[in-house]
């Protein structure tokens, strides 16, 4: 008779990943469900990370909330969607060429006179919409028609704001993610390798961090036009060394480890050791530090753009938006509009990132 032996059990590494016949994924491993009931229960975290998820979702779509061109609209039987689509004014029965501008009494005078009808975002300006029909001198104050008043230029707060918080939040994003990739590669070659990489590696990154980081960049921003995208290569250039301490300490402390001396005895290659064994554990400490890294990349670009540095005219910022309070002290709501929204959003993202620190200490239990 044929001896019958149970199925082997499942393996749970170090990464809390689930190694088995079925391979199942994080979710399945209790030290994940231990950690997502930790974050749950720290509730100013985990309903500050519906709030910034809520509003990051929204900002996407700011185009449909907040815009000078009508969501859809008809005429003549037809649909249209100028938020989608170009449209010249001779569409409507204009003279121009050019795209039409939805909010002139005469373009909409023209789509009224071939039985149109337009649907309106909530928010009837964009970010870059100057309302030549505002009652008064500008800044305007707020009002039915402008919410939060108008600046310097009469456009429109809200607007400004709603583009300027996506602006924010995905160039933050952005530049954390890229300064991430390159503080753990750098941290975990010289922890991993120690000796000779590990000194000379450090030597120079303690040189490079000695720079005066704020002037290397107004520097070099003097010298280029910069963008969304060069501003960020310019940041990433210091952004990245805030993970190389952490990731090498627990490299060093984890390269020495019985499992990773037997993966090396089996013949896993250096590169596969480092990604499969000794990095789940230096993320743990590098997960609770990017909120606080997110936070800082939007300051900075922040700081940028209100000392006139930053991203050039024409784009939504809130560092320009706190630039012009400054400069129109008789206009509160400027300065007022662009201090709260900024204040509000890196003070949601610290409670998240103080949830994901909760969730990571091995001493907290939610039970």
């Amino acid at each position: 008779m044929a001896e019958v032996t149970a199925p082997p059990s499942p393996v749970v590494p170090t990464d809390g990943f689930v190694v088995g016949t079925d391979h199942k994924r994080r979710w399945a491993s209790p030290l994940t469900r231990r950690r997502w009931a930790n974050f749950k229960a720290n509730r100013r975290g985990y309903v500050s990370l519906w709030i910034v998820t809520t509003l990051v979702v929204l900002s996407l779509g700011a185009e449909f909330i907040a815009n000078d061109k009508p969501i859809i609209m008809g005429y003549k039987g037809e649909l249209y969607a100028p938020i989608l689509q170009f449209y010249p004014e001779t569409e409507f029965g204009g003279v121009f060429e050019t795209e039409a501008v939805y909010s002139s009494h005469h373009v909409q005078e023209l789509i009224l006179d071939g039985d149109g009808w337009m649907i309106w975002p909530p928010i009837p300006f964009s970010h870059d919409t100057i309302d030549l029909y505002t009652e008064g001198t500008v800044p305007e104050a707020p009002s039915r028609r402008h919410w939060l008043g108008t600046d310097d230029v009469a456009r429109d707060v809200v607007a400004r704001i709603i583009y300027g918080f996506r602006l924010s939040v995905l160039f933050g994003l952005g530049l954390t993610f890229l300064s991430a990739i390159i503080g753990i590669a750098v941290g975990a070659t010289q922890g991993y390798f120690g000796g000779m990489i590990d000194l000379i590696g450090q030597r120079l990154v303690e040189i490079w961090a000695g720079l005066p980081t704020l002037f290397v960049i107004i520097i070099l921003t003097s010298l280029i036009e910069p963008n969304p995208i060069v501003l960020m290569l310019l940041l990433l250039l210091f952004n990245w060394m805030a993970l190389v301490a952490v990731v090498r300490a627990e490299f060093l402390r984890t390269r020495n480890f019985d499992y990773v001396n037997a993966a090396r005895a089996l013949g896993e290659g250096n590169l596969t050791i480092m990604t499969r064994y000794v990095l789940p554990n230096a993320m743990v400490a590098t997960l609770t530090y990017l909120p606080f890294i997110l936070n800082g990349s939007i300051t900075t670009l922040t700081s940028l753009d209100f000392l006139g540095f930053g991203l050039p005219a024409g784009y939504p910022s809130l560092g320009e938006l706190l630039a012009q309070g400054k400069a129109n002290i008789q206009a509160p709501w400027l300065g007022l509009s662009g201090f709260f929204t900024l204040a509000i959003m890196l003070t949601l993202l610290v409670f998240v990132g103080e949830g994901v620190r909760d969730a990571f200490d091995p001493r907290r239990s939610a039970v």
